[in-house]
């Protein structure tokens, strides 16, 4: 039971110090050398797990996707209303991101044309669905307005939410990002939530900006 506990604290210890690199310098700019240095284990200690560097890509992702779905699903157990469980899957994905390198890692991963090995879904799929499923409840509660097309917000989201990351990774710290996504809402709260419902959603991204600010 120790020796299992020690070889599953080695991998966690490898793919985090991976997820830091890929983050940090992209895939194809770290070398498992370079991931055996940073995480101090022995090349037969990351052999031993990976067979590759695309094996620890994939794992990476994996994660991403595995909290993923566990923020979604924290969300739905609360029974929010559907635009206010959106919006609070932007920022709970956010504070993945804030938090530690896997997200990050994941996002520029699948923005750096690694490929995704099924049945993982890609991340941006796998976030479509997510979004546009929230979508339409927020349709159907009268807190969007009801003539959108819901499958092309929902694309445009997942860019505007990925756009945002990206675009962020290069100018400012990760920890800008629950203002960036507080600045995202309050622009499509404008086009797509009637006014008479605005100012909840306005109120509500505000407040979700400084939770995850507040650690």
């Amino acid at each position: 039971m120790a020796r299992q506990l020690r070889a599953e604290q080695t991998r966690a210890t490898i793919i985090t110090a991976a997820a830091d690199l890929f983050d940090r310098h992209g895939y194809e700019s770290t070398s498992l050398s370079d991931i055996v240095e940073h995480a101090r284990v022995t090349k037969g200690a990351l052999y031993f797990h990976f067979a590759a560097k695309e094996d620890l890509a994939h794992a990476i992702m994996e994660l991403q996707s595995q909290a993923s779905r566990r923020v979604a699903g924290d969300i739905d157990d609360r029974g929010y209303p559907a635009l206010e469980a959106l919006m609070r899957l932007t920022f709970g994905l956010a504070r993945l991101s804030v938090e530690g390198p896997i997200a990050r890692a994941g996002l520029r991963l699948a923005t750096g044309g690694v490929a995704v090995k099924p049945p993982l879904r890609h991340p941006f799929a796998e976030w479509l669905d997510l979004m546009n499923r929230r979508l339409v409840g927020a349709v159907k509660e009268s807190d969007i307005h009801p003539d959108v097309d819901v499958d092309a917000v929902a694309h445009s989201l997942v860019c505007f939410f990925v756009g945002t990351r990206v675009v962020g990774r290069s100018r400012e710290p990760a920890a800008r990002l629950p203002r960036r996504m507080a600045e995202m809402w309050h622009v499509l709260i404008r086009g797509l939530v009637p006014v008479p419902r605005r100012p909840r959603y306005l109120t509500l991204a505000a407040r979700l900006e400084r939770e995850i600010m507040a650690g």
